[in-house]
């Protein structure tokens, strides 16, 4: 599946450029090379190495806690339009199904924006499930093999897995932003692995507004 499977650099820096674009920044000033895949390996916390290792490839994607008809009625009409919009990306109508439930509730695990995560998703993959990046960044989120070990095994084809990609994205994310104590900006640089410079987390919030609803 070569359509499937090619490196991502090309098709994010030209993503970037149009999501820069909208965000009044210009790239062919300020050269792009940081990816995902620049991502610093680090000693982490306890806790977050039992968040990472929690996510085990289950066949089913997890069900979403909501204990209220508000809530109820809320993730519905986020599904729905959140759904639509996704159409651009994912064909089948299950699979978007379960990927926005998926990172509905790792999301909402992570204590993320919904809208946040969905922008970067977007800027990293485009949705590709199996893209990979020359750095061997994988997945939806672009995480890096060497996030892998810190579930035990240390392998790397668990990182294609819908959950697991999700919840280690989502995880990472949260570890960045607790570093930079709630700073955005800055936590989207550590992710990319391009901290204090602006063109990546432009390009990510310039996509967040696009996915931004009120139950975000």
């Amino acid at each position: 599946m070569p359509s499937v499977m090619a490196p991502v650099d090309e098709r994010r820096r030209q993503a970037l450029g149009r999501l820069a674009a909208l965000a009044g920044l210009s790239l062919a000033a300020r050269p792009w090379h940081a990816q995902a895949g620049s991502q610093i390996e680090e000693p982490l916390s306890h806790a977050v190495r039992t968040a990472l290792s929690a996510a085990v490839a289950d066949a089913a994607p997890p069900e979403p806690v909501l204990r209220t008809l508000a809530e109820q009625q809320a993730y519905a009409q986020w599904q729905a339009a959140s759904g639509q919009r996704l159409q651009r990306y994912k064909n089948h109508p299950v699979e978007r199904q379960e990927f926005l439930q998926t990172l509905w509730y790792e999301a909402r695990r992570a204590g993320l924006s919904l809208s946040l995560v969905l922008g970067l998703v977007q800027v990293e993959s485009a949705f590709r499930k199996f893209a990979i990046s020359s750095a061997g960044a994988r997945g939806y989120m672009q995480v890096m093999p060497f996030w892998a070990r810190t579930i035990g095994d240390g392998h790397e084809g668990r990182l294609f897995h819908m959950q697991t990609n999700l919840r280690f994205g989502c995880v990472i994310l949260r570890h960045y932003l607790d570093r930079e104590r709630g700073d955005t900006f800055m936590a989207l640089g550590r992710y990319n692995g391009s901290r204090g410079q602006a063109p990546y987390p432009q390009a990510v919030l310039a996509a967040q507004r696009s996915w931004s609803q009120t139950v975000d």
